[in-house]
């Protein structure tokens, strides 16, 4: 079986496991190949499950990616803020849902997997222009493009960043796994003119997030 082969099992997997409903999410995970994204372990690249990418992070299990897509309920043209690049293959996902019209800014805090990720961005077909990866601090968002029309956090944080949700438009989602270093909880927050509205998604487990806004005495 070759990769599109185990793409299209994997998609389908999830589908029927009720994780993948939306049907532009679905095309997307077609489109974007995920052993692109891995140096190791390639030939298990559609299990579900989290790999390792080196420097203590991770790529994301399919069915997360395909959650979290889904429920940031994406439009084309969108401006996106992504916290915790990784390999890059989440932003490319959000990326083929955007269209070429839309934008996913992300940010990460190790230079060595922003780079590893940018190259594996461009050569799949998502070159800066569609997803461009900075090196910062990402508990404080990225303000030098703000306002987003979405942004997600791809690491475990203890509360959701205020800095973040100041610099989303007025209905604004943000989409973040908020708890301890062991379990969290996947919260959607969307920012209205009243405050802000969260919505508990369920039990999760990242990463921690290192930052201003992160865990005490993570590196």
């Amino acid at each position: 079986m070759d990769a599109a082969e185990e793409r299209a099992r994997l998609v389908k997997a999830l589908q029927g496991e009720g994780y993948l409903r939306d049907p532009r999410v679905a095309e997307a995970m077609l489109r974007v190949p995920r052993e692109h994204f891995l140096r190791e372990e390639r030939d298990e690249a559609y299990r579900d499950t989290p790999l390792p990418i080196g420097s203590g992070q991770t790529i994301s299990a399919p069915h997360m990616v395909a959650m979290m897509t889904e429920a940031l309920d994406l439009g084309p043209g969108m401006r996106v803020l992504e916290v915790g690049t990784g390999s890059g293959y989440h932003a490319a996902v959000v990326a083929e849902v955007l269209g070429p019209s839309g934008k996913v800014f992300s940010v990460e805090r190790v230079p060595e997997l922003a780079e590893r990720a940018r190259a594996s961005l461009a050569s799949a077909g998502y070159p800066a222009g569609r997803v461009e990866v900075v090196v910062g601090d990402g508990s404080l968002g990225w303000p030098a493009e703000a306002p987003y029309d979405r942004a997600y956090v791809t690491c475990a944080a203890p509360s959701l960043p205020a800095a973040i949700l100041g610099q989303l438009r007025p209905d604004g989602l943000l989409l973040a796994p908020v708890g301890d270093r062991l379990l969290q909880h996947l919260i959607l927050a969307r920012v209205g003119q009243g405050g802000v509205e969260t919505k508990d998604l369920g039990r999760c487990v990242f990463v921690p997030l290192v930052g201003a806004h992160g865990f005490p005495g993570e590196a």
